[in-house]
């Protein structure tokens, strides 16, 4: 009897006692009423990005279908200026130079921003903040200010090869920006002394936010300073240290204003980058369609760097 009554008294009972799970289109229009002021925001950003960021962009990949010099009407070319850029001789050897300035403009930075980062979280000394500022200098010096500074430093008679000679090696003076075997690494040096402090700082901003249980338990279980910091602070700085890279490893696919300020691509194509022959095809030889060419190429490749970085930044915290 108490069944048949639990049945009579459960199929009695009005639909509107009986909580309705929401559906799907109805959680979705509460989603977008709950977020709208956030998309308010959002607005204008996405506007100015697309605006001047994916619309010039495809106008590049647009042209750079057709054979045009910049004035007169373009001729239809569909892929061939990207076929004569895969069968281009010089863009293997850009291409190496570009790898050059990875290493010294993302990797170097990196390890000498960690290294750096770690020894100001230890060490507490009058004047840190200033020395921490003069390393970030290099960083918010302007880049035409860099390249005129460094050519400077490198010139025949410039301080570098003057201090070589003060301590007995005036054979090792040459003209390091004029020098086939010395051009490409003399550029590279400079983009390690700009991008260091960038990294530096972020690696700074990482330490301050690890909670000092970790370092106390660590030095509890008789941790050094080295081990200290490959166990503490390394696995807690993975975030900064894929954004580092990412800011870095663009610049360096990219880099166009130091080499062109410095070298110009020279002596020869011992400097050049894919950035060079954009600016070159673009503005001397007037070959503005294959220009856009690399320049969409070189889009997709640092796209690509880009993700790869962050997929294995993701992969290792997951």
């Amino acid at each position: 009897m108490t069944a048949v009554t639990e049945a009579r008294t459960a199929a009695s009972t009005p639909e509107a006692e009986v909580p309705a799970r929401p559906r799907k289109g109805a959680v979705a229009a509460w989603a977008s009423r709950q977020y709208w002021p956030a998309y308010l925001y959002l607005l204008p950003g996405a506007v100015f990005y697309v605006l001047f960021v994916l619309r010039p962009l495809g106008q590049t990949a647009w042209i750079s279908l057709f054979r045009w010099d910049g004035l007169t009407e373009g001729r239809w070319a569909g892929l061939d200026n990207y076929r004569d850029l895969f069968h281009d001789g010089r863009i293997p050897s850009a291409l190496a130079h570009s790898l050059v300035f990875v290493v010294a403009y993302a990797f170097l930075p990196v390890a000498l921003g960690l290294v750096l980062a770690g020894l100001m979280s230890r060490i507490k000394v009058r004047g840190l903040t200033f020395f921490r500022a003069v390393l970030f200098l290099p960083q918010i010096l302007a880049t035409v200010v860099v390249a005129v500074s460094w050519r400077w430093i490198y010139d025949i008679d410039g301080p570098l090869n003057a201090a070589l000679r003060a301590v007995g090696l005036g054979g090792l003076t040459r003209a390091w920006l004029g020098d086939y075997d010395t051009a490409l690494p003399a550029v590279a040096v400079v983009g390690t002394w700009v991008m260091y402090g960038l990294c530096m700082v972020l690696f700074l901003a990482g330490v301050q936010k690890i909670p000092t249980e970790r370092y106390e338990a660590a030095r509890l279980d008789g941790a050094g300073p080295i081990r200290e910091f490959f166990a503490v602070t390394l696995p807690a700085l993975r975030g900064e240290i894929a954004i580092a890279l990412v800011l870095t490893i663009t610049y360096a696919l990219r880099n166009f204003d130091l080499v062109w300020n410095t070298t110009a691509g020279g002596p020869g194509t011992s400097t050049t980058v894919p950035s060079v022959f954009i600016y070159q095809g673009a503005f001397i030889t007037r070959e503005v369609g294959g220009a856009a060419a690399i320049s969409v190429c070189l889009t997709a490749v640092v796209l690509v760097v880009t993700g790869v970085v962050m997929r294995l930044v993701r992969g290792k915290e997951d």
